[in-house]
């Protein structure tokens, strides 16, 4: 089925860890750009940048990119995003994160298949396979779990799901086996934060208040869940880093140079 795909990145300068995170040169590029570039690679009819930063709408204008303004207001970035498309001609509307600047636009592609061969599918993400019990019990990797449909169960920051067969009485700790070979643990995926809604379902959503295990997980995608929608999960063999710290920044800037 023939969908109107439009992607949108919300960028904030503010950032606690990395100020003007956008902005930041890698291989003589801004972050932004990057991201920008690589989605635009993706089979869409758009790409913008969102932002409410006069910097960001600047740079981005300068590279040739479509940018939006946005309220100072926005709770997040899925409220900015659903800004930025108000009124717009979309069927469906992928956020992707403004600080992955190694995304792979297969990814846009594969988040966005489910739209193209379901009618009534509202909301997908990602997920990749876990590769390390390090991963498993950092409380930033988010993991999900999936009902047999390929739909989230639920997304969390605790190592989920728990394997009594390998992991005994005890919690997971970064010392405990990993072994990718064990089927068992083919059932630990990552999360991965980038999603596509249909158009009306993300004003839906970016209209409901926060939730309970929302507030609790510190996890958007949980108030779907909570409202009784499903999320559908679709793997992916890309890994993905994200900047959110100066280690990270000069790791992507060795990679890309």
């Amino acid at each position: 089925m023939k969908r109107r795909i439009i992607v949108v990145i919300p960028a904030r300068y503010a950032s606690t860890r990395l100020p003007g995170k956008p902005l930041l040169e890698i291989a003589g590029k801004p972050m932004i750009q990057h991201v920008y570039e690589r989605a635009a690679q993706a089979q869409v009819a758009e790409v913008l940048v969102a932002t409410d930063d006069q910097r960001i709408f600047t740079a981005v204008e300068g590279f040739g990119g479509r940018v939006v303004m946005t309220s100072e207001a926005c709770r997040s970035g899925t409220d900015r995003v659903a800004e930025a498309v108000t009124g717009m001609e979309a069927d469906v509307v992928v956020n992707v994160q403004g600080d992955e600047p190694m995304l792979h636009h297969a990814m846009i592609d594969q988040a966005a298949t489910p739209f193209r061969e379901e009618s009534d599918c509202v909301m997908s993400t990602l997920s990749h396979a876990l590769t390390s019990m390090e991963e498993l019990v950092n409380s930033d990797v988010v993991k999900v779990a999936c009902r047999l449909n390929g739909d989230a169960l639920t997304f969390s920051r605790a190592p989920i799901p728990f394997i009594r067969d390998r992991f005994g009485g005890a919690l997971p700790t970064a010392e405990t086996p990993f072994d990718a070979a064990d089927p068992l643990f083919k059932s630990l995926k990552r999360h991965i934060g980038l999603y596509a809604y249909r158009s009306d379902f993300l004003q839906r959503f970016a209209a409901w208040e926060p939730t309970p295990l929302e507030q609790l997980e510190r996890l958007e995608q949980l108030r779907v869940l909570e409202h009784g929608f499903p999320i559908r999960v679709v793997e992916t063999a890309h890994a993905i880093i994200g900047v959110d710290t100066p280690a990270d920044l000069e790791r992507v800037r060795a990679l890309l140079q």
